[in-house]
């Protein structure tokens, strides 16, 4: 079963690349993906396994150091330097989108897919939060993104393919304490790309998909907003592995799914409840953001684990 799991997942992966197989020949027309956010984390594990398939790539963060780092891990891949572009970009610098879009074509030629990963996820209660900080999460993990996918879809519809791949959230879908500008930047984002997704109708080749990962093993909370930027983040062992997580993203892309829901239990069943019985979610979410709330001010990860017995 699991070998026919991975026949399954590479061949999606290789009609995703564009691979066509006939007998023992192969003509491979290698795909060009950006991924934001690739220092770390999710947008870090993108890399590694889109180099493992053969993508040529383009990534992106504000750490030039650590996105050096792991163009270094992505080139025992097989790939060599030119395969891979190291492009500095800060999301809230706004101005620098149009060049950073046109650094990428200049380089490749073309963009194939665009991976919205860059952003910061937030650690604090409304009451003790500064509103600058919720003027920060909109700037960079909303206003961000869409201004660089405006440069980006330029370029797609002129070639009239491609795809756009945001990695927003469960909180996306939902509500949850701690968490109130984190959820707003990617209910945002929700609306902004469904919407998106309705005014290309002409172009039928270019993908509007929606990612919304649940908690995940991840160094974004090592980085998240809060009301004095220094909280602890926790043990994170009982989240979704990142590999996994991006193992499905990948997949989810490959068949041009226009949203995936990707999380474990007690999060995945949360969102079904709040996605066909809202009444029941807004109870559950009661009773569990107590949990999340004394998790966090006990100096614990804010996601551990609900059904964990008091001592």
């Amino acid at each position: 079963i699991k070998w026919a799991i991975f026949i399954h997942l590479f061949l999606a992966f290789s009609q995703y690349l564009g691979v066509s197989w006939s007998g023992s020949n192969c003509k491979q027309e290698r795909t060009v993906v950006w991924v934001t956010g690739a220092s770390s984390g999710i947008g870090e594990e993108l890399a590694y396994q889109l180099s493992r398939i053969g993508a040529l790539l383009a990534i992106s963060a504000r750490r030039e150091d650590e996105l050096e780092r792991v163009k270094k891990k992505c080139l025992r891949n097989n790939l060599s330097d030119k395969d891979i572009l190291v492009l500095r970009l800060d999301l809230t610098d706004r101005s620098s989108h149009e060049a950073a879009t046109n650094s990428v074509l200049k380089h490749f030629g073309k963009i194939d897919v665009l991976v919205n990963n860059g952003g910061r996820s937030q650690r604090s209660l409304f009451v003790d939060t500064n509103l600058d900080v919720y003027s920060a999460i909109m700037e960079l993990n909303y206003l961000g993104t869409i201004s660089l996918t405006k440069h980006v879809l330029n370029h797609m519809i002129q070639r009239k393919k491609g795809k756009i791949v945001t990695v927003s959230s469960v909180m996306g879908i939902m509500g949850a304490p701690l968490a109130s500008g984190y959820c707003a930047s990617k209910h945002a984002l929700q609306g902004f790309f469904n919407s998106l997704r309705t005014e290309l109708t002409d172009y039928p080749e270019i993908s509007i998909i929606n990612i919304c990962p649940g908690p995940v093993q991840s160094k974004i909370i090592q980085n998240v907003f809060t009301e004095n930027l220094a909280k602890n983040s926790g043990d994170q062992s009982h989240k979704m592995p990142t590999d996994r997580c991006v193992r499905l993203t990948l997949v989810s892309t490959a068949n041009d799914l226009k949203e995936a829901w990707i999380s474990d239990h007690p999060y995945l069943a949360v969102c079904y409840l709040w996605q066909y019985a809202p009444t029941w979610a807004w109870w559950l979410m009661n009773r569990m953001g107590k949990r999340r709330i004394q998790n966090f001010k006990s100096g614990v990860d804010a996601d551990a684990s609900y059904s964990r017995k008091k001592k």
